[in-house]
């Protein structure tokens, strides 16, 4: 396959050649090509796995290849450490946000420069003013958001004016506004010269952002070329295994239907804590029931007061006519209602523990502990489960967690949480960050929960899921709840307008 890309040689930035990579017998690159050029905005998509992260460590100087070479504006470059990758133009911001959590986000930003802090600080001001953000540089880093995490490390790199700019899921925890600012942005650097490889798994995104797109599976670019040629059809059939029909008979099950005039299996009653306030909802056996909202709505806090993690201010919760308001996590568990969070990495997973551990911790009690020692036995059948289950790609259940990829990472959390039996699961955007394929197996994971009776509470800023998964959807706008939509009324217009409090045209006649 030629090289992605149709830069002339002039304005080629980056040239990647037949480049090979394999861990022991695992062969993860295959003979890559790529081309990026001046003013070029590649997108690359693929599943978990594919290939992309090694790829990019590659660019970046983090691994070496086993084979092949990378020119830099034409010039044959050995990329040995990061350090190389930097001097020649390439930086990369990650998708998990690597910040020091007891430094400043100004700190943060400028480490590793040589220009006078006066100097750093007055060009740093004007790149948040040019891409529209607002932060207070002096907040420790550890107060700050995911979105806002992810709005540092491209400041990052934005203030290192790389040539080369590898931007991986940048989107995934923005607002629709600052996602907007991220796109203005990243058209000004292209009119600047400045290469994109843009990594993501929203294909709106793509058409929206991207000149060129690239598909990567098993270690190979499958497809390729400029983003005029393809339509997102197109894109998905490349992406999605053979096996995709069972996301689609996922799909096919949003005809089921919940019975409105039984008891609720969750009630929130004037339910009030830290970031929210005065929410009263309720949710049926059964159902999905989606809350919509952007970044900093409250949907988190309130989701983990709900979990017992943080301290309510008011109101209660009522699970199966229980009042558990105030309980403890581990009594809230032990109720029937468990909590999927939204960062796997920080609060879902131990990274340095194995497979199994990760995926029965939230049984430790009689089911798989004896009086004394662990039940061994109980603990690899749960675990196979839903490594099966949830067709989970491991090695075996020994393989360390944090070796997996993100998709399968997310599959074990959910396991987890399931592994208790629990009446109500509450999911916190649980796909932010996963490829298509990953996405379509937690989608089919989802619609089997309901059909199992288990109740859902999906927290989502992605509308695409949230319209596709629900059946009934509230909007969170500042802390409160300030819209209820059925059935027929869910779609990602009205809720981006109920997520933004902004009245419909047909609201405001009314």
């Amino acid at each position: 396959m030629p090289a992605v890309g149709t830069s002339k040689e002039r304005n080629r930035l980056l040239s990647i050649r037949n480049i090979h990579k394999s861990f022991g017998i695992n062969q993860v690159l295959k003979g890559i090509n790529m081309e990026l050029g001046e003013g070029e905005v590649l997108s690359l998509i693929g599943g978990n796995g594919a290939g992309k992260s090694t790829l990019m460590k590659i660019i970046m100087g983090i691994y070496q290849p086993d084979e092949g070479e990378i020119s830099i504006n034409g010039q044959e470059i050995h990329l040995t450490r990061p350090s190389v990758a930097l001097a020649h133009g390439i930086y990369m911001v990650p998708q998990e946000p690597m910040l020091f959590p007891n430094m400043t986000v100004e700190e943060n930003i400028i480490i590793g420069f040589e220009e006078k802090p006066a100097e750093l600080h007055k060009r740093l001001l004007e790149q948040m003013k040019e891409v529209g953000w607002h932060m207070d540089l002096n907040r420790k880093a550890s107060s700050l958001s995911i979105a806002e995490q992810q709005l540092v490390e491209i400041l990052r790199g934005l203030l290192r004016q790389a040539k080369i700019l590898i931007l991986d899921e940048p989107t995934s925890a923005l607002t629709f506004d600052e996602a907007e600012s991220l796109f203005t942005c990243v058209n000004d650097l292209r009119s600047k010269g400045i290469g994109i490889i843009y990594i993501t798994h929203r294909l709106t995104e793509v058409f929206e952002i991207s000149t060129s797109v690239a598909i990567m599976r098993d270690g190979v670019i499958t497809l390729s070329g400029q983003v005029s040629e393809f339509t997102k059809e197109a894109l998905v059939k490349g992406l999605l295994p053979a096996d995709s029909d069972k996301e689609k008979a996922g799909r096919e099950e949003s005809a089921h239907t919940i019975d409105y005039s039984s008891e609720p299996v969750l009630e929130l009653r004037d339910f009030s804590g830290f970031g929210f306030n005065h929410i009263s909802l309720k949710l049926y056996p059964g159902e999905i029931l989606g809350v919509a909202g952007v970044v900093g709505a409250g949907r988190t806090e309130l989701a983990t007061t709900i979990f017992g993690r943080d301290k309510v201010l008011g109101g209660s919760v009522i699970l199966d006519g229980k009042d558990i308001t105030g309980f403890s996590t581990r009594k809230v568990m032990e109720a029937g209602l468990n909590y999927v969070p939204e960062d796997r990495h920080l609060h879902g997973l131990f990274k340095i523990a194995d497979v199994a551990v990760n995926t029965t911790s939230a049984l430790l009690s009689e089911k798989i502990m004896g009086k004394f020692l662990l039940n061994r036995k109980k603990e690899k059948e749960v675990t196979q489960k839903y490594i099966d289950d949830f067709r989970i790609k491991v090695t075996g259940q020994s393989q360390l967690t944090g070796s997996l990829s993100g998709g399968n990472q997310q599959k074990i959390v959910i396991g987890r949480s399931l592994s208790t039996s629990p009446r109500v699961v509450i999911l916190d955007e649980p796909t932010r960050g996963i490829d298509a394929g990953a996405r379509g197996d937690v989608y089919a994971i989802i619609h089997q929960l309901r059909k199992q009776g288990v109740s859902v509470l999906l927290i989502s800023s992605d509308m695409e899921e949230i319209v596709e998964l629900s059946d009934r959807v509230v909007s969170v706008f500042q802390g409160r709840i300030n819209g209820e939509f059925q059935k027929d009324e869910i779609n990602q217009d009205t809720l981006m307008a109920a997520a933004f409090d902004v009245k419909t045209r047909n609201e405001v006649g009314a």
